[in-house]
């Protein structure tokens, strides 16, 4: 992770930009209310079914809306302005969450109407996410752009692990003190959001389209780096990802109860957060594609300790570890994206890019519950383990093209976001 020494010293705090600061906080306050939510979701799933199976369904309904919008997404996060759509969103969240407070307070909460609910309210986290990225090159000067992804990944990992924590320790108050304190939040995050005071040119409102809605496809297919760092991440999480699972491990394996469930669900983003604190201020700038393998293949075996794991202690440091792996590859994805995408079309390239998130963890959650029903939860975490270092190095003969890249560089970066065209190859230098 070396860098340059000629590069002047990144300034004290990204939070000094205005706009981004709004952001920043609105982002760690709906991180935390998402958590919470998924806490007491997990927990109050498993305690009426016992069954894993169950909890992969929760991952299931809220990776179907994402995957179903995902084209009418993009094409919205690029007509409208960006800032209201994630306020409406936040908004819709806030109000799923009062829904299962008022259910569970009124006693008539069941497996089926939790489904429904998160299913229906799926559709609102299926428009923010993509959103958010793309909201973000416009809130600081192009060059800032890496370091900007990186502390709004600090923002979300903080909140992962104050999230969970705070959403076992509210769940023993009942879910209904859970679900309020999340739809409290959610609201709060829109207040912030509409603080955000930019500049942006009006959005090229093209006529809906064939050609126009699938463009963000047509852009990564073209694009053979990008096209493999996400594509890595689907199929890597998509296996490694145990998260769906922890609930189990929680109450049958390590005995831990609700509180050692919002411990273990906080674990990898400590690891994260470290690690992305790191690249706020340092950014990786060199040997990016191998940076990028090598934290998957960690990724991979810290699963595999995880798996095998009967140490509540041991555990807990597996899941650090794998967070601090998955960060360093997030970190890289986003601004490799971000970089590479002109303001016109990044709400659809985002779009597609959140649906291959969405997919590696919603879509993820419930192979780990299917594939736990099949063969047992050890087993199970234990095959998405070594699946992810199978991945990795079919990838790296997928895209030696990925492998070989040396570096990002924003100032190459803002040129071609500025110009809205050409081939992207003169962003990134090869070893």
């Amino acid at each position: 992770m070396a860098t340059s020494s000629s590069s002047p010293d990144p300034p004290p705090s990204m939070l000094r930009h205005k706009p981004f600061a709004y952001f920043w906080f609105a982002r760690g306050f709906g991180s935390i209310a998402f958590q919470i939510q998924g806490v007491a979701v997990g927990w109050q799933v498993y305690a009426l079914t016992g069954s894993p199976f169950y909890l992969g369904l929760v991952g299931l309904a809220q990776f179907l809306p994402m995957f179903l919008l995902t084209l009418a997404v993009g094409h919205v996060a690029d007509r409208y302005d960006r800032r209201m759509i994630v306020r409406l969103c936040q908004i819709v969240e806030g109000l799923a969450a009062a829904a299962l407070a008022l259910g569970s307070f009124s006693g008539w909460q069941s497996k089926e109407s939790i489904l429904v609910v998160v299913f229906i309210a799926g559709a609102a986290p299926a428009f923010e996410a993509p959103t958010i990225q793309a909201l973000v090159p416009g809130l600081v000067p192009a060059p800032l752009i890496p370091r900007a992804m990186a502390w709004s990944a600090s923002a979300h990992q903080t909140a992962t692990i104050l999230g969970p924590a705070l959403g076992g320790l509210l769940y023993t108050g009942g879910p209904t003190t859970a679900y309020a304190t999340a739809s409290i939040l959610f609201l709060t995050a829109s207040s912030l959001i509409a603080l955000i005071r930019i500049e942006r040119a009006p959005p090229n409102r093209e006529p809906v389209s064939l050609r126009s809605l699938f463009a963000g496809i047509v852009f990564i297919r073209n694009q053979p780096v990008v096209l493999g760092a996400i594509s890595l991440d689907l199929f890597a999480v998509l296996l490694g990802g145990a998260t769906a699972l922890l609930p189990v491990y929680a109450r049958d394996i390590l005995v831990a109860g609700p509180w050692g469930l919002g411990l273990l669900r906080s674990a990898p983003a400590v690891g994260a957060l470290a690690v992305s604190i790191f690249l706020a201020r340092k950014m990786i700038e060199h040997r990016i594609g191998s940076v990028m393998f090598g934290a998957v293949v960690i990724f991979g075996v810290a699963t595999i300790v995880f798996a095998l794991s009967t140490s509540f202690v041991l555990s807990l440091g597996a899941l650090v570890v794998l967070g601090a792996a998955d960060v360093i590859s997030v970190v890289i994805r986003s601004s490799l994206v971000q970089i590479k995408t002109p303001d016109e079309m990044r709400g659809r390239v985002s779009a597609v890019n959140s649906m291959f998130i969405g997919t590696s963890n919603q879509l993820g959650e419930f192979e780990s519950g299917l594939t736990a029903a099949l063969f047992g939860v050890v087993p199970a975490v234990l095959i998405g383990g070594v699946g992810t270092i199978v991945v990795v190095i079919l990838w790296m003969r997928l895209f030696p093209q990925l492998l070989g890249i040396d570096s990002l560089k924003p100032d190459a970066a803002h040129r071609f976001s500025s110009s809205g065209s050409g081939n992207g190859k003169k962003e990134f230098s090869s070893s």
